[in-house]
């Protein structure tokens, strides 16, 4: 899944941090250090997700959101070392899709900047992006999945679920992580509910007491998704 990503960041560390990483996604990446230069970029170049720090010289990060939500429906995802509730739902209420706090993990960014493009369906690239562990098959593209062959119908939460778990196979993934990045901002997911969607999952993938287990509880962590299933226990 390669894209256009425009990096708005006036710390040169960080944005080098950000450029190294997505560009090991395989997306092409264009670095700007202040807001005037954002916006004058986002309006030429055209990118399809944008990166944007909030601290900006010039013109700060919430006026270039604001502007160019005005103008276009491109992702953009926010970063900001404030931390309070109001600063986040003023990032969301001028149009931002995304919200990290500072200090974040790149992967993490890298995690979220593929949610935004997978939802936006802004994500280029040759052809679909298919992932493949074990039996189980994901197009992430087609949002088709299949097992042995076997096609199987996902809601969007759990299609975004195991999508997750497939892009990392064999790391266990805490319902806290899973909550973070298959629901965003909606704080008020429980983890009962990530366990509802894992129990639906595992239905759909055909787990049973002969079958084999896809989806592994990893007691007192999460969930993870096994590169090799085995049988579950009778």
């Amino acid at each position: 899944m390669s894209a256009r990503i425009l990096v708005a960041e006036d710390d040169a560390k960080q944005s080098r941090l950000i450029r190294i990483y997505l560009e090991r996604e395989g997306h092409a990446v264009q670095v700007v250090a202040d807001g005037r230069a954002a916006l004058e970029r986002a309006r030429s170049a055209g990118p399809d997700l944008i990166v944007l720090d909030v601290m900006l010289p010039l013109v700060d990060g919430l006026d270039v959101c604001r502007i160019l939500r005005t103008e276009s429906d491109v992702p953009i995802l926010l970063l900001t070392a404030r931390v309070t509730e109001e600063d986040m739902l003023l990032g969301l209420d001028l149009g931002a899709d995304d919200y990290l706090t500072k200090p974040y993990s790149p992967r993490e960014l890298t995690a979220r900047v593929r949610a935004l493009l997978r939802r936006s369906g802004r994500s280029g690239g040759d052809g679909p992006a298919v992932l493949r562990v074990g039996a189980v098959e994901l197009d992430t593209a087609r949002f088709e999945v299949r097992v042995a062959g076997r096609p199987v119908e996902l809601t969007a939460k759990e299609f975004a679920i195991l999508e997750t778990l497939a892009r990392e196979p064999g790391r266990v993934f805490t319902r806290a992580q899973i909550i973070e990045r298959v629901f965003g901002f909606d704080r008020n997911v429980l983890e009962r509910t990530v366990d509802a969607h894992v129990m639906n999952l595992r239905r759909k993938l055909g787990t049973g007491p002969d079958g084999p287990r896809h989806v592994e509880t990893v007691y007192g962590r999460g969930y993870r998704l096994a590169d090799d299933p085995v049988s579950a226990p009778s």
